[in-house]
């Protein structure tokens, strides 16, 4: 079948238009960080990069208020990493809880294998304690990660994926744009070859994340 090839950030771009409650992040656009192969007519919630993504060097606090070293940490593991916050109304704890549903699919070895990230893009209130509380009620495995804004948001930048300063909406509220994509790391190499909008369903990653284990395309 005849290939599309698009840029990432391009892609990315569509995906922030889509966003609801979470807002879309209008800075850090950049230049296209990778690209990216489509079959023609394909349907799939996944998308693989042909050039993937180099992991986030990252070194934030866990939910135990502990270090946490993202490359040495999740280094030859299947990582799936998301960035959102806990105050969020619907996408972020959607798109988390469909992941740990379809985690809980998977034999007990995969699933000890497999490291699910939550990056949070709202620092001052998603303390480690919050973090933690929040998680527990979704995966107690999930790791949650908080620490400086900036250097969360340099980290989300190498995956083409624009966060903005935790913001007052009309109503008073502070809300967090941040872009929705759920990127996936392969545990043969590393990088971040597979990316998952905010329309993925449960469905879609009990169907991948088998492959996604073992570092295959979905």
């Amino acid at each position: 079948m005849r290939n599309k090839t698009f840029a990432a950030a391009a892609l990315l771009a569509v995906a922030s238009l889509t966003l609801s409650a979470c807002g879309s992040g209008n800075g850090d656009s950049g230049t296209p960080v990778a690209v990216v192969s489509e079959e023609a007519g394909s349907q799939k919630a996944a998308t693989v990069l042909d050039k993937p993504f180099e992991k986030p060097d990252l070194v934030l606090t866990d939910t135990q208020g502990k270090k946490y070293d993202l490359r040495a940490e999740t280094a030859g593991r299947p990582t799936l990493i998301y960035f959102g916050y806990t105050h969020c109304p619907d996408v972020c704890p959607l798109t988390m809880n469909n992941l740990a549903v379809a985690k809980k699919q998977l034999p007990q070895d995969q699933q000890d294998a497999l490291r699910i990230v939550f990056v949070t893009t709202d620092p001052e209130r998603d303390t480690s304690a919050a973090l933690g509380t929040w998680l527990k009620g979704i995966d107690s495995q999930v790791v949650g990660l908080t620490g400086d804004f900036d250097t969360i948001q340099a980290g989300a930048r190498t995956l083409g994926i624009s966060i903005d300063p935790p913001r007052k909406d009309d109503n008073g509220k502070t809300v967090s744009d941040h872009g929705t994509q759920v990127i996936a790391f392969s545990p043969k190499t590393d990088g971040g070859y597979v990316l998952y909008g905010e329309d993925a369903t449960v469905d879609d990653y009990t169907k991948d994340l088998p492959k996604l284990i073992k570092g295959e395309n979905p």
